[in-house]
């Protein structure tokens, strides 16, 4: 694909993050790999209305912003730090959701044994300890979780989730807080979940 249809899928998938109310009219950021260079949504704009032209480029290696008109979002090295530990990553996803949100900001965790399609696509969902948005603390922290993992809750913050393509890592985003929803409805209920016979044979369809 090229560099300039690559940006306008970021925009694109941006604003379907926003109408599903996935974030808020500013908060979160989508990248995709194109090469040595990411592509990512910026700073401050509202992430309902971007274009191909707000998308800037950033070099993985150096950090060097390649499109010096736009401002980088502030977690731009977090986004980097992944590219250059995992890979296969092609595309992540971050942002907050609610109900994922509060996940992060409790001890309980998000169940993803209550069916079938949240096991494949996250598996167990890990927690990354606080840090603060934005810093080379919570870029190393989330980068080094997600070498083994393709869905993490930064805790007190939000959630992220990778993939091979932008439509792979934005799937992760909704099933997680589909999830995290049907995790907290569940509290109600006499739930029937899969026993580890069911989660492993799930694992080996996955591998």
């Amino acid at each position: 694909m090229e560099k300039e249809e690559l940006k306008r899928l970021v925009a694109s998938f941006m604003k379907r993050v926003y109408d599903r109310g996935l974030t808020t009219s500013t908060g979160g950021n989508i990248s995709v790999r194109y090469g040595d260079v990411m592509l990512i949504t910026p700073s401050g704009l509202d992430k309902a209305s971007l274009s191909a032209a707000d998308i800037a480029e950033v070099d993985i290696r150096s950090g060097d912003n390649l499109t010096p008109g736009l401002k980088l979002s502030i977690e731009s090295t977090m986004h980097r730090m992944i590219y250059i530990k995992r890979g296969d990553a092609g595309a992540v996803v971050h942002s907050h959701p609610v109900f994922c949100c509060l996940f992060s900001a409790v001890d309980e965790e998000i169940r993803t044994d209550l069916i079938a399609e949240s096991r494949y696509l996250l598996g167990n969902v890990m927690k990354v300890p606080y840090a603060l948005m934005g810093t080379a603390a919570l870029a190393d922290a989330v980068s080094e979780h997600v070498k083994s993992c393709d869905a993490v809750l930064l805790e007190n913050h939000g959630a992220l989730t990778v993939g091979k393509t932008l439509l792979n890592a934005f799937d992760r985003l909704e099933c997680l807080e589909q999830a995290a929803r049907m995790t907290v409805f569940s509290q109600n209920l006499s739930v029937r979940a899969m026993d580890e016979a069911k989660l492993s044979e799930i694992d080996d369809m996955k591998k």
